[in-house]
């Protein structure tokens, strides 16, 4: 049994506890419960960087619309009243009857202008290359996405590790608390000395500083959540997801030729190197064919006189053909930049598909290694749980001091936090995964 003066000291704890807590609780609103795929279809649309890269993607189409508008008609309306006098010995008449000074007179005029490119090849290339960019915008809205998701991911994942943690350091407590008790027990009933007692206690204080380091450890995890989100800090979540082996699962292939196939297919970040190349290029053909005539229409229609009234319709008509022939050989330094352009896109892309293949085959070892390691943590977690079972039945039969329960009580808070990390590495490999093969949209 507990003697009494130690049933207080744990009854005086708790109430400590208790009251400790209770303003908090009292206070705190209700928490808000979030899944992995909740928060991972948040982090593909609703944050402000996935915000920002579709309203870089916006401006990118406003640009094609602008680079086309050097193809379409346009047209302006105008009207003037002009009063004035002139010298016109300043222009060159002076015939005998003509005034020096004449004027003053007045002049209406008002009509309409429009005209159309009838041929620019250049501007035809201008408007492909705008809209190669465009489409590099929005892959580089996917490589927003996909980085967004995965560090919601992560840090989802790291959460409910915190939340693992707590759980166990819980676990712990209670037994520490648990064993207190039974050393009491064998205390009262002469066959433990006073020192399994301390010996407990000290065991209890340690496994409440952890669970308070745990504690600390979820709250920042859940810190780290909302920001990823784009929420309040201040925003009260709770995880429904824990460390299973279902966690981070996405539709990827774990071969390796599939896994890097699919790589390929799907990165974003490819795709906008690729945008970019062919945005380069189309960019140099606009520039050679500026070397092509330009034909354009114009054409206005007004009504002009000295008054209103005896205002007569007036109208034009052009048809203009230009074609460069020298400009300070400007176009060939475009082209040779442009040309240099296209080549360090090229060597981008290589690169770039020698790294996800990398990021595949890194992402599969870590896989692969993590499962290994779950199996093991499983083990040593069951001969621990089996290690403190003994070691407590020993000292409840008074053969052994508790010194062996403390020890074995360590190794089990040693095994659970090894199984632990363990399944959080396999979470993490498996997010990893989906990161590298582009698909972390499809997470669940």
């Amino acid at each position: 049994m507990v003697s009494r003066s130690n049933r207080l000291w744990l009854i005086a704890l708790l109430a400590g506890l208790v009251a400790a807590f209770a303003p908090l609780a009292a206070q705190a609103p209700a928490p808000v419960r979030l899944s992995f795929a909740d928060a991972v279809r948040l982090a593909s649309g609703e944050v402000p960087v996935v915000a920002l890269a579709t309203l870089r993607t916006t401006e990118a189409d406003a640009r094609v619309r602008q680079a086309r508008a050097a193809l379409l008609p346009s047209a302006a309306v105008g009207a003037f009243w002009l009063n004035r006098t002139f010298n016109s010995r300043s222009i060159g008449i002076s015939f005998p009857g003509v005034p020096e000074l004449i004027g003053p007179f007045n002049n209406y005029d008002a009509r309409v202008g429009a005209s159309q490119t009838l041929f620019d090849w250049s501007s035809v290339k201008h408007v492909r290359a705008a809209g190669a960019q465009a489409d590099g915008s929005r892959a580089e809205r996917g490589v927003t996405v996909e980085a967004s998701v995965l560090t919601t991911a992560i840090a989802y994942v790291r959460a409910v590790r915190a939340q693992a943690v707590v759980g166990a350091r819980q676990s712990d407590s209670a037994i520490a608390a648990e064993l207190v008790g039974l050393a009491e027990a064998q205390r009262a009933a002469g066959v433990s000395p006073a020192i399994d007692v301390t010996r407990a206690r000290a065991q209890l204080a340690r496994a409440q500083g952890l669970l308070l380091v745990a504690k600390n450890q979820l709250d920042r995890g859940r810190i780290d959540v909302t920001r990823a989100l784009g929420l309040d800090p201040a925003t009260p979540l709770a995880f429904s997801d824990s460390l299973a082996p279902s966690l981070g699962a996405a539709d990827v292939s774990v071969q390796r030729d599939s896994a890097v196939g699919a790589a390929l297919a799907n990165r974003p970040e490819l795709r906008a190197e690729l945008a970019r190349t062919a945005a380069a290029r189309q960019i140099g053909s606009a520039i050679r064919a500026e070397r092509l005539p330009r034909i354009e229409l114009a054409g206005d229609y007004g009504v002009n006189g000295p008054t209103a009234p005896r205002s007569i319709a007036t109208r034009d008509i052009t048809l203009q053909v230009s074609v460069p022939i020298l400009d300070g050989f400007r176009r060939e330094a475009r082209l040779d930049e442009q040309d240099a352009v296209v080549r360090e896109s090229q060597v981008r892309e290589a690169d770039l598909r020698r790294q996800i293949a990398a990021e595949v085959d890194a992402a599969l070892l870590d896989l692969g290694s993590a499962e290994a390691q779950q199996l093991v943590a499983r083990e040593e977690l069951r001969l621990a749980e089996s290690e403190l079972s003994q070691a407590r039945e020993r000292f409840k039969a008074g053969v052994a001091g508790n010194i062996d329960v403390i020890t074995a009580q360590a190794g089990l808070v040693r095994a659970r936090d090894t199984e632990i990390d363990a399944r959080f590495a396999a979470a993490t490999a498996r997010v990893s995964l989906a990161r590298a093969a582009g698909v972390a949209k499809t997470l669940h």
